[in-house]
């Protein structure tokens, strides 16, 4: 008698009825709650933050002027010109991998390529990357190769959608000053210019992506006010669409992240965009990722990751939300990312000491935990490939934690409520910098295996931990408390269930530092 024949997943369309009818976000990154991002690429080479490579076009923003005093104007040294002596020497990616494995984490993203349009793998259709020009070595086989030798997923993560209209501050010129009308670089140069230099055979408008209609600035701005409003009304708009004089931007652009999903085969894909980028292009590439983990699994085992989704789209790929919180517990899984400085390195930021502490960085994870989502955590890259001692510090301070308290995180799930206290903050992204900071009253909750873990996001000076949800009367007083412990302690700890609630006494000794509850019985969790 014949063998009975597998049936072959099936292939999805490149739709979000389609995407959202045929996906489950994979139990790997439910499970994994913490992941690490090297946000690394040529804009950490000036050292000097976010957008480097935009605003070092715009005369009286501060990039343009530590530009202009380091480097020289960007009519003559453009972004371009960063990449000729570009080292990687301190680059060691196992060491890195290492650390964030060694701090707790379970997935680990690489940059695959910024809004400056430069791809940091070896893509067959961009010869502006990082095995051609500067370093010449792919450093994303290296990422993936450390990634995976540690035991953690790899993602990777794609911001080159917003290139064709972020990028057309290059086109522009200083409207006041000595060098007043003088056009930079982007505008000037083409590729026979570059016969006897060092990037003879590349186009730089292949870099730079060529004029966009209305949005090069025309002749005759004269005021650095007039500029930077042109520039605001035209590119600097976050725009979702095909640019419509590029059609070849788009077709080139899902050619290269087709491209970086078969040579390095990610398990996740985190884009950049609101939704979505550039349209029917984002969703072809999404059911390409989706197609082909059904090739190398045999099931939909990867994510993508997208910002501000409806509710249709939070069922065909799973939610970021950047830099910022979420105010209740969400039924789907999602994911918050930031970072503990500016995106790309920023040495001012170093030596001003204006990081996020370990402790900022446990409680932004143990708030996301406890309405059912993961913690992406940046570490900014210097240009050579290494972290600064502070970064180091940060990580460790993060891994001295999960180390004694990673049971109340790790593979937990939501319980009824994600927590109490009086930490209230706004739903949506780009506002950590707004809320106030977490006290011992801010309690979050997660569940596994019957147990019920209680964090308290600090140390109370009275000693007590009280847990005003399970007072008289509320749904979340049931079941049965039999043991009570502090993790990292082990030892049963006196309580008691009055009608305000469960009252724990903490012991004298702090295991870290900020206290977890580990809440025994029966019926907590049901």
């Amino acid at each position: 008698m014949a063998p009975h024949s597998q049936a072959k997943p099936q292939r999805l369309a490149a739709s979000w009825q389609t995407l959202a009818s045929g996906y489950q976000t994979p139990e790997w990154f439910r499970d994994a709650k913490l992941g690490f991002w090297a946000h690394w690429g040529p804009q950490c080479i000036p050292e000097f933050g976010d957008w480097y490579a935009r605003s070092m076009y715009m005369q009286g923003d501060k990039a343009y002027d530590h530009h202009v005093k380091t480097y020289g104007h960007p009519a003559q040294f453009g972004f371009m010109e960063f990449l000729r002596n570009w080292k990687i020497d301190a680059w060691d990616p196992d060491h890195l991998v290492g650390l964030y494995k060694k701090a707790g984490a379970k997935y680990f993203v690489a940059m695959a390529g910024h809004h400056d349009n430069f791809d940091m793998f070896n893509s067959k259709y961009q010869d502006w990357n990082i095995t051609k020009v500067g370093p010449k070595r792919d450093t994303m086989a290296g990422w993936a190769k450390a990634a995976r030798d540690h035991g953690l997923r790899f993602g990777l993560s794609n911001h080159l959608s917003h290139a064709w209209h972020w990028g057309q501050t290059a086109y522009g010129y200083d409207p006041e000053g000595a060098a007043h009308g003088l056009r930079y670089d982007a505008y000037r140069l083409k590729k026979e210019d570059g016969k006897g230099l060092w990037w003879e055979g590349l186009d730089p408008q292949e870099l730079y992506t060529g004029r966009q209609g209305d949005m090069t600035p025309p002749d005759g701005l004269d005021t650095i006010k007039a500029m930077n409003a042109y520039h605001d009304a035209h590119s600097g708009q976050w725009l979702e669409t095909v640019p419509p004089q590029d059609p070849y931007f788009v077709k080139k652009w899902l050619a290269r992240t087709k491209d970086m999903v078969d040579t390095y085969k990610p398990d996740l894909l985190y884009f950049d965009d609101y939704a979505l980028p550039l349209e029917q292009a984002g969703l072809d590439a999404t059911a390409y990722f989706y197609n082909r983990s059904l090739d190398w699994h045999g099931k939909l085992d990867v994510v993508v990751n997208g910002k501000k989704l409806d509710d249709l789209q939070r069922r065909a790929i799973v939610e970021d939300v950047e830099r910022g919180f979420s105010d209740h517990l969400r039924p789907l899984p999602w994911q918050t990312d930031t970072c503990i400085g500016n995106w790309h390195y920023d040495r001012p930021l170093y030596e001003r000491d204006g990081y996020k502490s370990a402790l900022q960085v446990i409680q932004r994870l143990c708030d996301v935990v406890s309405k059912n989502g993961n913690l992406l955590l940046n570490i900014p890259v210097r240009a050579d490939g290494s972290i600064d001692e502070k970064e180091e510090k940060i990580v460790g301070g993060v891994g001295s934690w999960l180390s004694v308290n990673g049971d109340a995180i790790f593979a937990t799930r939501p319980w009824d409520i994600y927590g109490e206290g009086p930490f209230k903050p706004v739903e949506g992204m780009m506002n950590e910098g707004d809320a106030k900071p977490f006290t011992h009253e801010d309690i979050r909750f997660t569940t596994k295996a019957g147990v019920l873990y209680a964090i308290s996001q600090a140390w109370p000076d009275s000693g007590f931990v009280v847990l005003t949800c399970m007072a008289a009367g509320q749904s979340q007083r049931k079941g049965w408390i039999e043991r009570v412990e502090l993790l990292g302690h082990g030892q049963a700890l006196d309580f008691e269930l009055g009608l305000g609630g469960l009252t724990v006494k903490l012991p004298d000794s702090r295991p870290s530092f900020t206290p977890v509850l580990k809440i025994m019985g029966t019926g907590l969790t049901a």
